[in-house]
């Protein structure tokens, strides 16, 4: 699958899946931008990719603000000419039901999950455009495709809204050559889920959700994303990709 010298821009790259994608594209030879507000963290991933001679770069950003979008894109191009892909990934996810969520909470998830994903598309598109193509890859969840009786309703409504803006993006902007899809992993396997496994109840739920009987990676997530990224999907517009392991079957 060939991304050989993309210009990828991820955000939440510093986190256990934006990481693993960008260790991954660099790996397969494209130029990757980790953009997070994760300074120390960044920095170590950039480090780390560069030491295994790929190509990566580490910009801090506040994914929720405007100003900061419009200077990092302004930034990225005038050094490199181009963006060829964006990979949507930052995300939250704050723990709790509808009853126990303040209004306050509820638009702060929806800011990271969907705002972030907005001004990311508004500031790529126009170069996207003007150099006659890329391609979107936004991080939605198997929430953004089914109500998920274990995960909370604010999460899985930001996720739904991605899976449907990202339609609206493939369906207006694929005149211009820019492709827009979407990923729907199920749960990963990752800190957060080890402690999840140790109670047995949590344990029994989540792996009994998942036909093939274990969690995703992250190296899942990312080869999926890579295929997304790649010339070979030139063909590949609209979709909502589940990443699930057969959880969206039922």
């Amino acid at each position: 699958m060939n991304v050989k010298d993309k210009v990828i821009l991820i955000t939440g790259g510093a986190g256990g899946l934006g990481s693993a994608l960008a260790k991954l594209l660099s790996e397969k030879g494209a130029d990757v931008y980790i953009l997070d507000l994760d300074q120390q963290r960044g920095r170590e991933i950039t480090e780390e990719i560069i030491k295994n001679r790929g190509k990566a770069h580490f910009n801090k950003i506040d994914l929720t603000s405007e100003g900061e979008w419009e200077t990092t894109v302004k930034e990225i191009v005038d050094k490199t000419g181009r963006i060829d892909v964006l990979i949507n990934n930052a995300g939250i996810n704050i723990r709790k039901p509808i009853e126990e969520m303040s209004i306050d909470e509820w638009q702060k998830m929806m800011l990271v999950n969907t705002g972030s994903i907005f001004l990311g598309c508004k500031y790529t598109i126009p170069v996207m455009r003007k150099q006659g193509g890329g391609a979107i890859i936004n991080t939605s969840s198997v929430c953004g495709l089914i109500g998920h009786k274990y995960t909370t309703e604010a999460y899985t409504a930001s996720k739904g809204a991605v899976t449907l803006f990202t339609k609206a993006v493939a369906s207006r902007y694929a005149k211009d050559g820019i492709r827009c899809n979407s990923i729907h992993p199920s749960t990963i396997y990752s800190p957060y889920a080890e402690v999840l496994l140790k109670d047995p109840q949590r344990r029994s739920e989540r792996l009994g959700e998942v036909p093939l009987g274990r969690l995703a990676t992250f190296d899942d997530v990312a080869y999926g994303v890579l295929y997304l990224a790649s010339d070979e999907a030139s063909f590949i517009n609209g979709i909502s990709l589940p990443i699930d392991g057969g959880t969206t079957c039922y």
